[in-house]
């Protein structure tokens, strides 16, 4: 959650929407999408990588076909916020790789998690695999029953 430091022309905005729908796009193509040179549009993505406003390039994977369809989210309250404790559960989350996102948030709820897992079995386990590892005062979960939307877009339209 970075402080925006570089300005952003047409050129940058337009690179970055192409490459957010298709990271695979060759460079000629997203210099021909863009109204840019080869050799213009190569130095453009290579600042944007070396700035780390580009991140990774990735591929998205179908959830069903990996064996990973329910979506879960968890919602987790603590009663513990010291900085030892902090680090246990971030060691936690960041090892179980069903859980895809953690948030610390504001509000009745210290932590929200969105995790992948093949059935209510698996979240089971998952759940066990948690409270083993950090001591939780409350943990809920709901079962994701329709993705209504699910993007991996950032929004442009503030730059």
């Amino acid at each position: 959650m970075g402080k925006m430091t570089r300005q952003f022309d047409s050129f940058d905005v337009a690179i970055l929407a192409s490459l957010q729908r298709d990271s695979s796009l060759s460079v000629e193509e997203l210099a021909e999408r863009t109204h840019l040179s080869r050799n213009a549009c190569w130095r453009r993505v290579k600042r944007l990588e070396d700035d780390g406003v580009i991140r990774a390039r990735v591929a998205l994977l179908d959830p069903a076909a990996v064996n990973v369809p329910l979506s879960v989210v968890i919602l987790i309250r603590t009663s513990q916020h010291g900085r030892e404790w902090a680090e246990q559960f971030r060691k936690a989350v960041s090892e179980l790789p069903e859980i895809l996102t953690a948030y610390r948030t504001s509000g009745d709820i210290d932590y929200v998690l969105h995790a992948r897992v093949p059935d209510v079995a698996a979240y089971d386990a998952l759940y066990q695999k948690i409270i083993s590892r950090v001591t939780l005062s409350d943990v809920s979960a709901s079962f994701v029953m329709e993705e209504m939307k699910g993007s991996t877009e950032l929004p442009l339209t503030f730059l």
